[in-house]
């Protein structure tokens, strides 16, 4: 008998008293989930022949840990006979319980065996999901995981991926061995998220997502030539447009609470749908997809949300960004005008999530400061050319390449830190992944809140080890002072404030975590280690921690 659930269940927003889960199914049906007395349906929704479901259970208790079910046109699916993993739980969020939660960005989806781990290391996941499922403490679990970008690579692809594209069109026409389509993205989807350790975690820990550029392509939206280079293509418009459908029904649905998925216009078609048939919203999703590629300002992909005394707000950082030169900006001026109503006192900590790191190295930063202002014209027409080249071939498109963006937030973050907007908290932390090292650095300041980059990345890609010191010593060493100099000789204005390296980099594949305590936030990375050469069931292993304290 054909399998009627195809992936999931995943469990994404929780709160004190509901929890959203979602599915895809074999086929149209009706979805329940069953928690102790309670049960809540949904009927699917149809997208270019796949079938999904997010099922809103309300009315839960706060602080409570509850076995849940699945069920498809009343057959139980979920959990799997003979699974050797613990029942999947709803875990409400507790009043007054300091906030945990894990974060990362970067993996691949490849084999758990000899050869993937040797060539992408051992998953990070894998080896948190395993340790989670053997424990029997639910106390210690994080209330949330965040995922920060690239948790799908849609230009660099697997062997796996290959042959399913081979088997339905030729791989030897544009765009080859990337993705072409929506089916292609769905496949991609259940590669990532269906390998049996991995399934269990996303089915029990809540998770929030955000898009970085692998999840459509390699340094998306890096310039205006860049998009122009890519929308000169016979593949892009295909491209661009099925990355953002699959976006919004695997990742970004299940980013919103109950209040704000009812302001969501897709998801109003879907809920105002009483009809017998399922409905398919495969004209509507690509035409909005289309719609948001083309007028940014028109959605926001962007959402905060508030866990006991922490408001974490998460930033996208590609889709809105604005290319044009001298207006270059991560943010544009709604994206930012929304931000800057996110950016308040008053909370234990302010977390802010955005897949590229706030706070680069700062040799890094002086770096791409100087090549924004030399593709600007700062050494003329022919330095331009240089500026815009160098911008696209070695990844010049972090927050230290968009100036106007980085010192907007950089004052925002700023004003929280000395209570001018509000009680100053703890901590203002950005958490961050893409550059594929982990670290922690810290804004020198001698009151006032502490301004913290914490950086996890990848969870599973890490970089040869013959680029390990290269990147060691070109963000820390040479770039220093050789970033600080070319940035003068451009005349790029000297950053509001400086930053310090607290710890890092390290290049493991890594899990970070963080928890509010007594003693301040505390950071910590872990990874994966296979032990006695079982490759199946590595061992999670912390890599540093850091314990960020309030000023006294």
């Amino acid at each position: 008998m054909t399998d009627s659930l195809v992936l999931g269940p995943m469990m994404r927003y929780v709160d004190l008293t509901s929890a959203s889960i979602w599915v895809e199914t074999r086929h149209a049906a009706q979805v329940t989930v069953a928690a102790g007395d309670q049960s809540w349906d949904a009927r699917t929704f149809g997208v270019h022949g796949h079938h999904y479901a997010l099922v809103e259970a309300d009315g839960l208790e706060p602080g409570t840990v509850t076995e849940y079910t699945v069920s498809i046109d009343g057959e139980q699916v979920w959990p799997k006979a003979g699974t050797a993993f613990p029942p999947s739980m709803i875990a409400t969020l507790t009043p007054g319980r300091p906030i945990k939660l894990a974060f990362g960005s970067c993996r691949t989806s490849v084999p758990h065996n000899e050869a993937g781990n040797g060539k992408h290391g051992v998953d990070s996941m894998r080896a948190y999901a395993l340790n989670m499922a053997g424990g029997v403490d639910d106390v210690a679990w994080p209330d949330l995981v965040v995922f920060l970008g690239d948790q799908v690579y849609a230009d660099v692809t697997s062997d796996a991926m290959q042959e399913f594209i081979r088997a339905r069109r030729n791989i030897e026409e544009e765009p080859g061995e990337e993705l072409k389509d929506y089916e292609e993205y769905a496949h991609l989807y259940n590669l990532a998220w269906s390998d049996d350790a991995n399934r269990w975690l996303l089915s029990t820990l809540p998770s929030a997502m955000i898009f970085d550029d692998h999840d459509i392509r390699d340094d998306w939206n890096t310039s205006l030539k860049w998009k122009q280079a890519m929308e000169a293509t016979s593949w892009w418009q295909g491209r661009i447009v099925s990355g953002l459908a699959s976006y919004w029904v695997h990742q970004h649905l299940g980013n919103l609470s109950p209040e704000h998925r009812a302001e969501d216009e897709i998801w109003q078609l879907i809920s105002a749908h009483h009809g017998e048939a399922e409905l398919d919203i495969s004209d509507v999703l690509d035409r909005f997809a289309d719609r948001t590629n083309q007028q940014p300002s028109t959605y926001r992909w962007s959402f905060a949300r508030e866990i006991g005394d922490v408001r974490l707000v998460v930033l996208d950082s590609r889709a809105g960004r604005v290319l044009t030169p001298e207006k270059r900006a991560v943010l544009d001026e709604q994206e930012l005008a929304w931000l800057d109503g996110q950016m308040q006192g008053g909370f234990r900590h302010l977390l802010v999530a955005t897949s590229l790191p706030f706070l680069l190295p700062p040799g890094l930063h002086h770096i791409e400061a100087w090549n924004e202002a030399l593709a600007d014209g700062a050494w003329g027409t022919f330095g331009a050319k240089i500026g815009e080249k160098m911008r696209r071939t070695v990844d010049l498109e972090h927050w230290g390449a968009f100036q106007r963006s980085f010192r907007a937030v950089a004052k925002m973050a700023v004003e929280v830190a000395d209570g001018k907007r509000g009680k100053a908290p703890e901590t203002v932390t950005f958490l961050s992944g893409d550059v594929h090292f982990s670290y922690v650095s810290e804004v020198e300041r001698s009151s006032g809140s502490r301004i913290i980059q914490a950086v996890c990345s990848p969870i599973r890609n890490p970089l040869p080890r013959a680029m390990r010191f290269a990147t060691a010593i070109l963000s820390y060493g040479v770039a220093s002072p050789v970033g600080a100099l070319v940035a003068r000789s451009a005349k790029v204005p000297d950053p509001p404030f400086r930053w310090t390296r607290l710890k890092g980099p390290w290049f493991d594949n890594n899990l970070a975590g963080l928890e509010d305590g007594p003693d301040g936030l505390r950071l910590w990375w872990e990874r994966g280690v296979v032990v006695d050469g079982d490759h199946l069931s590595p061992e999670l292993e912390q890599v540093s921690t850091v314990t960020v304290s309030p000023r006294s």
